[in-house]
C-alpha cells in the first residue's frame, strides 16, 4: 500500500509535469500565432501587390494555397489550445487539418494540370494517380468526421 507521503510525491510529480506541458504549449501557441501571422502579412502584401500588377488571375492558385496554409496553422494552434484547456488530445481538429492539406494538395495539383498536360507521359499519370488518392483520402476524412461528429451528439 502507498504511503501518504508517496502520494504526495507522484501528486507534486504530475502537478510539475502538468505545468511543463503547459509552458511547452504556451510557447507553442506563440510560435503557431507569430507564423499565421506572419504568413497573413505576406498574403495581404501578395494579394495586394498581384492586383497592382494585375496578375490576380495567375496568382490565385498560390493565394489560394497560402491562404489553407494559414487555414492549416490556425486550426493547429485551435487544437493546442484546446489541448492546454482541457489537457485532452481530441481527434476532430487534427482530421480538419487533414482535410485542409488534402484539398490544399489537390487545388495546386489542378492549378498545374496544364504544364503537366503539355509534358504528358509520367508526370501526367502520375499527377492522375497523387489526384485519384488525394481524393480518397478527402473522402475518409470527411466520412470520419461525419462519424466522429454523430457519435459526440
Amino acid at each position: 500500500m502507498a504511503t501518504s507521503s508517496e502520494a504526495q510525491f507522484t501528486s507534486w510529480i504530475a502537478r510539475w509535469f502538468a505545468r511543463v506541458e503547459d509552458f511547452v504549449y504556451v510557447g507553442l501557441a506563440l510560435i503557431l500565432a507569430a507564423l499565421a501571422v506572419g504568413l497573413l502579412v505576406d498574403g495581404a502584401v501578395t494579394f495586394v501587390r498581384a492586383v497592382a500588377a494585375g496578375e490576380l488571375a495567375t496568382r490565385v492558385a498560390l493565394l489560394l494555397d497560402r491562404l489553407l496554409l494559414i487555414l492549416m496553422v490556425v486550426e493547429i494552434l485551435y487544437t493546442v489550445q484546446v489541448s492546454l484547456r482541457e489537457h485532452t488530445l481530441v481527434p476532430e481538429p487534427f482530421l480538419i487539418v487533414g482535410l485542409i492539406a488534402g484539398i490544399r494538395r489537390i487545388l495546386v495539383l489542378t492549378a498545374e494540370f496544364s504544364e503537366m498536360i503539355q509534358e504528358g507521359g509520367d508526370p501526367f499519370r502520375n499527377a492522375m494517380i497523387e489526384l485519384g488518392l488525394l481524393t480518397v483520402l478527402v473522402l475518409a476524412l470527411v466520412v470520419a468526421l461525419a462519424l466522429l461528429r454523430k457519435r459526440v451528439s
